[in-house]
């Protein structure tokens, strides 16, 4: 796109179906490296990605060229493809619908890095929920607790 000059920073969070704890500690790294893949090969830049065993958190530089809604169900559906066909969890593994995606300027950056990758910290003293529900208050995000991502059952 000539002419066409953006700085987008973009954390996406997105979790894994009924929030089960089935990414595993022996596969996550391939699994961010994939991940990232999809991202870069989609001409994005991918700044940082951790998680945990029952959900993700990416932040990236959009480029324009494609939707955010887009680029998200292509990584989550070309991951759970990859992680089905490579038989890495023990029952078949899907993503849970929605995702939350949030944008920040250039100086948030570090802040947001450190944040996602302290993520194991973060979580000894704070629920994914709670985590989620405080990423959408403090973006002023409006949202419907049906819709939050479902509790595991």
């Amino acid at each position: 796109m000539a002419n066409t000059y953006t700085q987008i920073h973009i954390q996406a969070v997105f979790a894994v179906r009924n929030r089960e704890c089935l990414i595993g500690n022996d596969w996550k790294t391939d699994l961010y490296k994939y991940i990232t893949g999809i991202v870069q090969a989609n001409g994005h830049k991918m700044i940082q990605i951790n998680g945990m065993p029952d959900h993700v958190h990416m932040l990236f530089g959009l480029r324009p060229s494609q939707s955010l809604s887009d680029l998200m169900k292509q990584v989550k559906q070309d991951s759970s493809k990859w992680i089905n066909k490579n038989r890495l969890s023990k029952v078949r593994f899907s993503w849970q619908e929605g995702y939350g995606a949030f944008s920040y300027s250039k100086d948030q950056l570090p802040r947001v890095i450190r944040y996602i990758q302290k993520q194991e910290e973060h979580h000894k003293v704070k629920s994914f929920r709670e985590e989620y529900l405080e990423l959408l208050k403090a973006h002023d995000i409006e949202f419907d607790e049906q819709y939050i991502f479902k509790a595991i059952e």
